[in-house]
């Protein structure tokens, strides 16, 4: 059986993809672009993507495919509905990477709020040296204990960084994107009470039709002058223009994000040219990246090669 990886790169170079080895021939590519695509799953029985587009072209070139393997949890670049007409299955992985995303959004927040890059940059630049005091009070930082932390889409993500808030103290709210109050530990108010009362928002979840654009300037005008934004959803729920001026013009205190509506992101990018950079803090879609997610993620790759193909 021939099982071929297209942007096998995207798992980094310290990948061990043994487990999915042992299921059949892998051919792995570094990255692949749209015009090879065919050519190199023309005969293979497996196609592994992660990003790559898949869709009734690239499927009807590869006449022995019978399984299409993405290597995340989002699917947004396979034609499904395609692939099932033909009896090519189509599977994603869930799961894999809830510890390693609430762990970046955290990380991330505190690095904010705890002004870790200025206060690093005191010491290290000499300045804490010059001082006559044995602390430094140039940039005031808050605590999260007591605050309102309101997240959007309460699925296994969102709950694992709800449970973390509230280590911290933290009040915690949530809106539901699909309008159904799921999770009963925390309760569930409006996009537009949960933007008003939370000291800090944090999205996680998926990009549909429910959340293209669910944050936009009209939104970010509800939130508190003192508020955060936290996107790890995707680029596509934040409109990321209004958030830029939202940024400049004070409407909320700081952002973080993990996630861009394109990947990467251009060198003209408004949040590259933010008026106060420290504002925000950006990271370059690693969320889901740790080495134990990444483990987790191929592991299930391999597990769901032998499920649907009886191996």
């Amino acid at each position: 059986m021939k099982i071929v990886f297209l942007d096998a790169a995207t798992l980094g170079d310290d990948a061990d993809l043994s487990s999915i080895e042992l299921k059949g021939s892998l051919f792995c590519y570094d990255t692949t672009k749209p015009h090879e695509i065919i050519d190199r799953i023309k005969d293979a029985h497996v196609v592994i993507v992660n990003k790559i587009k898949i869709g009734a072209t690239e499927i009807d070139g590869a006449r022995n495919l019978k399984l299409i393997c993405v290597a995340a949890t989002g699917m947004n670049n396979i034609d499904i509905e395609y692939a099932k007409s033909k009896n090519i299955a189509v599977k994603n992985v869930a799961g894999y990477s809830t510890e390693s995303v609430a762990q970046i959004t955290f990380g991330s927040l505190l690095a904010l709020i705890n002004k870790t890059g200025y206060f690093d940059n005191v010491v290290k630049s000499g300045e804490y040296s010059k001082s006559i005091h044995f602390t430094h009070t140039g940039r005031p930082f808050f605590e999260l204990y007591g605050k309102t932390f309101g997240i959007i889409g309460m699925g296994s993500i969102g709950k694992r960084v709800a449970s973390i808030a509230k280590s911290f103290g933290c009040n915690v709210a949530y809106y539901s994107t699909n309008g159904v109050a799921h999770c009963k530990d925390y309760p569930s108010v409006s996009l537009e009470e949960l933007l008003a009362k939370s000291d800090i928002i944090s999205i996680h979840s998926p990009l549909n039709d429910n959340t293209k654009n669910l944050i936009s300037l009209k939104e970010l005008k509800l939130m508190k002058p003192s508020a955060i934004l936290i996107n790890m959803g995707r680029g596509g729920i934040v409109n990321e223009n209004d958030l830029a001026q939202a940024l400049n013009f004070g409407l909320i205190s700081g952002a973080v994000t993990d996630v861009y509506e394109d990947e990467p992101i251009t060198e003209g990018h408004p949040y590259l040219y933010l008026k106060d950079p420290e504002r925000m803090i950006l990271t370059p879609h690693i969320g889901w990246a740790s080495v134990e997610a990444r483990g987790r993620l191929i592991t299930s790759i391999a597990e769901n090669i032998a499920l649907e193909l009886s191996i």
